[in-house]
């Protein structure tokens, strides 16, 4: 491949994923997609509709995930979150924080985005403060902490710390057969849960499809950057990569470590050294999408802040969010759904502290309401 070729590669990539991303969005506000609103759903009024909606999006991308490491040759060890090394403190108490945060800060780095596109500027200043939070814990002051406390507390495995891999090393099993029984048994199940108990409600399908299009958005991802990107040799360094991301891995969408990309990349934009990838793009896409959708619904208004309170209580949980994400790897969509669509061992400890998080600050919040 050419450095023309290459460099075509990456504009078609980075375009494909504004506009997959933008679907993203539009889906998400349309729907009403919300890890937290879906938390919060069952623990002020007993309804499981968005969780099922979250169930049907982690079903999709499983099950699609599964089919592209067995049918399309996209490599599940070339994931960003196929390390060797199971990060179990760091998975756990990134959740917390991250779930802790999202309350606070009234939801996560994607539903923040998607109420920037409808006018909020309360999220503005959230995703400002989530992405310094995100730097410093990639590379400034709270990276320290990371690495000598939380980091350091991991479990080595001689595979990829994926649950599949790890079980047919344990078994003797061909790591494919684990890949298809455990990726697609587990998705099928998602599926089925989610769509058998949807109950009777009027707005149930149409929030079931809503979590469907997520989740085939985060498989089309998994395509785009493990089969379309996938360079055997870059022109100049002759290595194996995946183009358009950060990390020369194949990446599908989450939204705190690409926050920090997109701060990083617009405060040093005259620096040729700073390029656009695959995270910056997205989080491009995902305002564009929300604000697409906030002019089709004839719904865009400028909001802001209550008051001090309300501020103060956004920028501690924007930093919980951004300290979080980068400590567990992901959000309630990279950990959630991207993450969990390959069985990363990680994400499972992560997606629990992130719900054990949120359930905590409800509680609290409902309590001191009540006081």
């Amino acid at each position: 491949m050419s450095p023309a070729e290459f460099d075509t590669l990456v504009a078609t990539i980075l375009v494909a994923v504004f506009f997959l991303a933008a679907v993203l969005g539009f889906v998400m506000r349309e729907t009403r997609f919300c890890t937290m609103g879906a938390i919060s759903d069952v623990v002020y009024l007993g309804d499981w509709m968005r969780v099922r909606q979250w169930a049907m999006a982690v079903g999709v991308a499983m099950c699609g995930f599964t089919a592209l490491v067995l049918w399309a040759g996209v490599s599940a060890a070339d994931t960003l979150y196929a390390g060797a090394q199971l990060m179990w403190l760091s998975s756990m108490v990134g959740g917390l924080m991250f779930g802790v945060g999202m309350v606070l800060a009234s939801g996560c780095g994607a539903r923040n985005l998607t109420r920037l596109g409808g006018g909020n500027l309360k999220s503005l200043v959230v995703l400002l403060v989530i992405a310094v939070a995100a730097f410093a814990t990639l590379k400034g002051i709270t990276a320290v902490a990371r690495a000598r406390w939380l980091d350091s507390m991991h479990i080595g495995f001689s595979s990829p710390a994926l649950l599949p891999e790890v079980v047919a090393g344990a078994a003797g099993w061909p790591p494919l057969l684990a890949r298809g029984l455990m990726g697609g048994g587990l998705g099928l199940l998602l599926l089925l849960s989610a769509w058998c108990a949807r109950g009777r409600q009027g707005r149930d399908l149409h929030v079931l499809a809503g979590g469907a299009v997520v989740g085939l958005c985060v498989v089309a991802a998994w395509w785009l950057g493990g089969y379309v990107g996938n360079v055997q040799e870059h022109p100049a360094t002759l290595e194996h990569v995946y183009a358009a991301t950060y990390t020369g891995r194949i990446e599908a969408f989450s939204f705190v470590t690409p926050l920090a990309h997109t701060l990083d990349w617009l405060l040093f934009f005259s620096d040729r050294n700073k390029v656009l990838t695959w995270g910056i793009a997205s989080v491009a896409g995902m305002v564009a999408g929300a604000f697409l959708h906030a002019l089709w619904r004839r719904d865009f208004r400028w909001q802001g802040f209550a008051n001090t309170a309300d501020l103060a209580r956004h920028l501690a949980g924007a930093a919980l969010m951004g300290v979080g994400g980068v400590v567990a790897m992901g959000c309630t969509i990279g950990q959630g759904i991207s993450a969990l669509s390959t069985l990363q061992l990680g994400s499972f400890l992560s997606v629990a502290g992130i719900v054990a998080g949120a359930v905590l600050a409800l509680r609290y919040l409902a309590w001191k309401e009540a006081r």
